[in-house]
């Protein structure tokens, strides 16, 4: 093998929860790593948002059209086939009001039968319009229409936990999909299936989140001979693609002993606690990080098992790399320190 990157998502916390989050959090292992790593610049193109769903667009070679064209891609890895509509993922989410702000929580579990149910009345509003949503996974919608919409996104991603009111759509057409958005809403307020739901004590699906839009993408570009992880989004790009992809085993020795190409490991195994607010949660996965993932990749670089490792840190807003080679290993002048020097401005 010759080299291995792993991005990992929301690794870095901004400073003013960084503090009490790393106080007496136990990585040796990742600390050393990025101390004697080499900090190195991304390209121009990444950064802007620190988002996974851009650094998947330049790494395999998507070119952005209104948005990432994450809908198309994902889509594929759904069972579906994109053909020449335009598609916009349209996530079911629910929408809390929080003082003076809507709050959005994405990945509210909900099934199939309740997706459909849902799905179904939005295509009933909506045929007029031409728009058509499909729930071929129950948390995994799309909308597809046959023109453009004229509209720019943000992802899902960058946008739980925040006031959707400073991610709605942008773009000329705007306006048109703001109402919309709201006659989602008012569909969904007093829907049977939100009805069934709250009286179960459950969130109810109250709205969709538009995003990630684009026509079908071919050619990917293949720079990795396999990818792991534990990202639906890495493996709908690797599938796109192409390139095989797996589940992370729980001996990642075998990922670096079986491949001799380049390798990408994704891992969002922060992402969900950091979104709940759930620091004790973080700082466990933070542990699992260092014992199932960072761990084992040090003693292949240490072996000569890997020629370089690239630590990819994704967050909101941010975008870093860190590379090590097996030479900069054996440079124990480099200091350590906390994970909390790491902190986002």
């Amino acid at each position: 093998m010759r080299n291995v990157d792993i991005v990992i998502l929301d690794l870095f916390l901004p400073q003013e929860i960084a503090v009490g989050a790393c106080a007496d959090l136990s990585v040796p292992v990742l600390e050393k790593m990025l101390a004697r790593a080499k900090p190195a610049l991304l390209p121009s193109e990444i950064g802007s948002t620190g988002t996974l769903e851009e650094w998947l667009c330049l790494t395999f070679g998507v070119a952005r059209q209104m948005d990432e064209p994450i809908a198309p891609i994902t889509l594929m890895a759904d069972g579906m086939q994109p053909g020449t509509g335009y598609w916009l993922r349209a996530d079911p989410v629910h929408l809390q009001m929080q003082r003076t702000q809507l709050s959005l929580h994405p990945d509210v579990p909900l099934n199939a039968d309740e997706a459909a149910q849902l799905c179904a009345s939005l295509n009933t509003h909506f045929a007029a319009e031409g728009l058509r949503f499909f729930s071929p996974h129950p948390q995994r919608w799309y909308l597809q229409m046959e023109s453009v919409p004229g509209i720019v996104t943000h992802s899902l991603a960058q946008v739980a936990g925040r006031n959707v009111q400073s991610y709605l759509p942008k773009g000329q057409n705007a306006l048109r999909w703001h109402k919309v958005f709201n006659e989602i809403q008012m569909l969904f307020f007093e829907h049977a299936v939100n009805q069934a739901r709250e009286a179960h004590g459950d969130l109810p699906i109250n709205s969709i989140w538009l995003w990630g839009g684009g026509q079908a993408v071919e050619h990917l570009a293949r720079p990795y001979t396999k990818v792991y992880g534990d990202s639906f989004l890495a493996g709908a790009f690797a599938q796109a693609a192409g390139i095989p992809y797996q589940i992370s085993p729980d001996d990642l020795t075998r990922c670096v002993d079986d491949n001799e190409g380049d390798v990408l490991i994704v891992w969002e195994g922060l992402r969900r606690p950091l979104q709940q607010g759930d620091l004790h949660a973080w700082r466990d996965s933070v542990q699992r990080l260092e014992q199932n993932y960072i761990a084992p990749l040090w003693v292949a670089l240490r072996n000569g098992r890997i020629k370089q490792l690239s630590l990819y840190g994704l967050n909101a807003g941010v975008a870093q790399r860190f590379v090590l080679t097996r030479s900069a290993v054996w440079k124990p002048w480099r200091l350590t320190k906390s994970l909390t020097r790491y902190a986002l401005v």
